[in-house]
């Protein structure tokens, strides 16, 4: 039995904010970290700095001490899961990624799981998969019309399948609660691509650790 990825959608699941998280099949923790640096959005290239073991409240109280903020910067908790290496972001990640497709660049699998929980516009959960730079399929889990909703993107084979999935699970469906819709669209992304997370590792653990540094 494992955890699987609808936790998430519980308030605050990872951190104050939401959650942001990537999972890659293909490439150990130090490689996905290695990776993910080179994405945070802006001119000045960034690379991934040890920074031992830790947990959540932990992590954010060493970017407190390093940046004058808990937010000033962008900290990575890594671990594995099953086929799945994973990666928790902490502090200022909200909009501080670019695109993801180039993380997985000569053949690995990556998907991308995020949530701004307090963006005041709201912004909807995201999901995406990517393969070997090219999306394979995304969707915004609210699916909510009022953000462009179009229904699944990608490939269009699979596209199309992650959209049937959708549809057979009853969504989208403006009658529910915005949660339970976010639920039950993990759930049906959790089944469809094998995606699980520890969630007492990462809510509760300690986890090796890196800060997104300015090169």
């Amino acid at each position: 039995m494992t955890d699987g990825i609808v936790w998430l959608a519980a308030p605050q699941s990872t951190a104050f904010g939401g959650y942001h998280v990537v999972l890659a099949r293909g490439l150990s923790p130090d490689e996905l970290a290695d990776r993910l640096a080179p994405a945070v959005s802006g001119y000045v290239k960034h690379h991934a700095v040890a920074a031992g073991d830790h947990t959540a409240d932990s992590l954010m109280q060493l970017m407190d001490d390093t940046y004058g903020d808990p937010y000033g910067g962008i900290g990575l908790r890594l671990g594995r899961a099953g086929h799945w290496t994973y990666s928790v972001a902490y502090g200022d990640w909200p909009g501080g990624f670019d695109g993801l497709a180039p993380v997985s660049r000569d053949g690995a699998d990556v998907c991308l799981l995020e949530y701004e929980e307090e963006n005041g516009k709201p912004v909807p959960p995201q999901f995406a998969y990517f393969r070997d730079g090219r999306l394979l399929s995304a969707c915004n889990l609210h699916l909510d019309a009022s953000w462009g909703y179009q229904g699944a993107e990608g490939e269009p084979a699979r596209a199309a399948r992650l959209q049937e999935l959708l549809t057979a699970a009853g969504l989208p469906d403006p009658e529910r609660d915005e949660r339970e819709v976010h639920r039950t669209a993990l759930s049906v992304i959790e089944k469809t691509f094998g995606l699980s997370l520890p969630k007492a590792a990462i809510v509760d653990g300690s986890l090796p650790t890196v800060l997104l540094e300015p090169a």
